[in-house]
């Protein structure tokens, strides 16, 4: 077990939401004495420039791995009250479910986007009539989901409900994260890891190019923490760690909408088309689109596509491009289900990478690597921010403690898989 009395350099690489949660619980750890233990969270771009920052903040008990999953949901809880969550984050419970629903031809659905009734409503705005709610309970849409057209909606089946799902706002978790923890002693430094010093098979410092001034420092480490998401093989090329690219964008719904997450299976008519185009396809059967909806606190609606590995990784999170057309097509795809989104205004678009796991076991993997004082914590895939607090937590009991006390991770050692 390490000696809390002695001095140690802790160096926290990466700055999204695992590397912000292990700097935020390496600060709680009843062992962590600023006097003597330095914690230096290192992050090339900015404080949740990447996934974390444009993820769907989804939170629930039936995600996987199985061994860390219910202790983040609980933490995620313990966070929320400690710190006033709900409002500094946008924690809050919610309903998740799987919506099938057959899209409507955009030519059908674009010609309500600009036209007014004449009160000044948009036709989205107005009350569901009688036939409308029966139309959507047959279907078994319970009676507070009732953004969605009763033309459209198939069929719905519960995933979670409000004791086993919940939702934050991931920049703004990921962000607090890193201001509570730098307001216990942490330091957040932005600069771009060049190399990893060891010697004897020992990690002893940490050099990186500063983001400001372009300079080439190198620290003192005794402990160093590989949280880089997608970017870790960048700077530990061991780590089987990949990048799938992904797209999404938040809309302003024509009026506020109920806390449901919602994983969809929509059917497209094959005269579907697209924005300002009317255009048949050319295959013989509609096409099957799956966006997730996510409602937010505050009038917002969050949605992402499908993945792709079309685009390579590039060097930062700043540099990630956003592809207009897939994010315009995210928007045709909800519109054609919901006038309320139809009717919405489009805040943001943007793209990401999310880290996946090259191996057998699928991750992430979190615990040592077989290097004295290098631990690894990448490849959460979509699940990252629901795991970054366990995660956090752990890292914390290897760096303090020497072994992994809160969960069972054996399966997740890195060690397994480099």
């Amino acid at each position: 077990m390490p000696d809390p009395s002695e001095p140690r350099e802790i160096v926290v690489i990466g700055g999204g939401i695992i590397g912000c949660t292990t700097a935020y619980f390496l600060t709680r750890h009843p062992s962590y004495d600023p006097s003597k233990h330095k914690i230096t969270l290192l992050e090339a771009s900015k404080i949740a420039g990447g996934a974390s920052g444009k993820a769907g903040g989804l939170l629930a008990l039936w995600a996987y791995p199985s061994n860390i999953v219910p202790l983040s949901y609980r933490l995620h809880a313990e966070l929320a009250k400690e710190h006033g969550g709900a409002e500094m984050w946008g924690y809050r419970r919610i309903y998740c479910g799987q919506l099938t629903a057959k899209g409507r031809p955009l030519a059908a659905t674009s010609g309500n986007q600009v036209k007014k009734e004449e009160n000044g409503e948009s036709p989205s705005l107005k009350k569901r009539t009688k036939e409308v709610i029966g139309t959507l309970r047959a279907a078994g849409i319970p009676r507070d989901l009732d953004w969605f057209s009763a033309d459209s909606v198939n069929d719905y089946s519960e995933m979670g409900d409000p004791d086993t799902t919940a939702q934050v706002h991931p920049y703004q978790f990921t962000t607090s994260m890193a201001m509570l923890a730098e307001e216990k002693g942490a330091k957040v430094i932005l600069g771009q890891v060049i190399d990893i010093g060891k010697s004897n098979n020992t990690v002893n410092s940490v050099t990186y190019k500063d983001k400001e001034t372009s300079e080439t420092k190198t620290i003192p480490a005794t402990d160093v923490i590989i949280s880089a998401g997608p970017w870790t093989r960048e700077v530990y090329p061991p780590a089987p760690i990949s990048a799938m690219r992904a797209h999404s964008v938040t809309i302003r719904p024509s009026r506020p909408v109920s806390a449901y997450a919602l994983f969809t299976d929509i059917s497209l008519p094959l005269d579907f088309g697209r924005t300002g185009e009317k255009v048949k396809s050319k295959g013989a059967r509609s096409k099957q689109v799956t966006p997730e909806i996510y409602a937010r606190p505050n009038n917002e609606v969050y949605v992402c596509g499908e993945g792709d590995t079309l685009v390579p990784l590039p060097k930062l999170s700043d540099d990630v491009v956003t592809d207009d057309a897939r994010c315009q097509d995210i928007i045709d795809y909800v519109s054609s289900i919901s006038d309320e989104m139809r009717d919405g205004e489009v805040t943001v678009r943007q793209a990401c990478y999310l880290p996946n796991v090259d191996a057998a076991s699928s991750g992430p993997l979190i615990g040592e690597t077989g290097v004295k004082g290098l631990l690894l914590a990448a490849g959460h895939t979509c699940w990252g921010i629901q795991n970054g607090p366990g995660t956090g937590k752990l890292i914390s009991e290897f760096v303090f403690d020497g072994k992994a006390k809160s969960a069972k991770i054996g399966s997740l050692d890195p060690r397994n898989v480099l």
